[in-house]
């Protein structure tokens, strides 16, 4: 009987993609649009998708009318199931083997909730179950996928990657996150500039990036340049 969590496609690649989410809202979780534009992409290309998020309480909690933090808690994993309408496993049960690729959409909860780069900038840490998942794919030879702020988890996972986070130039309206590809430098990863429909691919380490909501800009070119790196990740599955 057919996967339930397979998608069907008249050209299916056959590809088992994992996703990993880190909540649901820019401020303090996955970004909605990014995390939407992967699936579609993936859904388009006729790939297996399985989705992760880590099981644990975010960073806060963010008002995303206000910007202002709340008192509550939510946690990372349940949250991530709004996006995934409900279809959602733990990532410390993911199994590199049964999948070919993967991909981390942005939003603050890269830098949150998969890290704490939001608060310790080029210090940061990396949360160690994203860590040692990522350092599985990349030693088995399977393509990873970031964008937005989360290709800065590749840069301190992974030694001299290269990432692109869109500019590199600070002070523009454009790129109000431009501050983001010097903490790539600071952390010996390699940053190269490109524009918002464009991806880089760092062909020795299988990783692909591209800037989405780096860039101040209108949805269709974010959805435009995530579907160009979820191609070139695809490619290289």
């Amino acid at each position: 009987s057919p996967n339930p969590k397979a998608v069907v496609s008249t050209q299916s690649t056959g590809r088992k993609v994992a996703v990993v989410l880190s909540g649901c809202g820019v401020y303090d979780g996955s970004e909605v649009h990014e995390a939407s534009a992967v699936m579609t992409h993936l859904s388009r290309a006729g790939a297996e998708v399985s989705i992760y998020a880590p099981d644990k309480d975010q960073f806060h909690v963010v008002d995303h009318t206000s910007g202002s933090e709340m008192s509550e808690k939510r946690n990372v994993l349940k949250e991530s199931a709004r996006i995934a309408r409900g279809k959602v496993s733990s990532l410390d049960g993911i199994v590199t083997a049964d999948h070919d690729a993967i991909i981390i959409p942005g939003g603050f909860g890269a830098a949150k909730n998969l890290s704490n780069f939001a608060v310790e900038g080029p210090n940061m840490e990396v949360d160690e179950t994203v860590s040692k998942v990522l350092k599985e794919f990349h030693g088995a030879g399977k393509p990873i996928g970031l964008c937005c702020i989360a290709p800065v988890i590749a840069a301190k996972v992974f030694e001299g990657v290269e990432v692109t986070v869109g500019s590199d130039v600070e002070g523009q309206d454009k790129w109000p996150y431009a501050g983001a590809a010097g903490a790539v430098k600071a952390m010996g990863g390699q940053h190269v500039v490109t524009d918002v429909n464009q991806t880089h691919i760092d062909t020795k380490n299988k990783v692909v990036t591209t800037p989405a909501f780096m860039c101040e800009t209108a949805v269709h070119e974010i959805y435009d340049g995530v579907g160009k790196m979820v191609e070139e990740v695809l490619k290289l599955a």
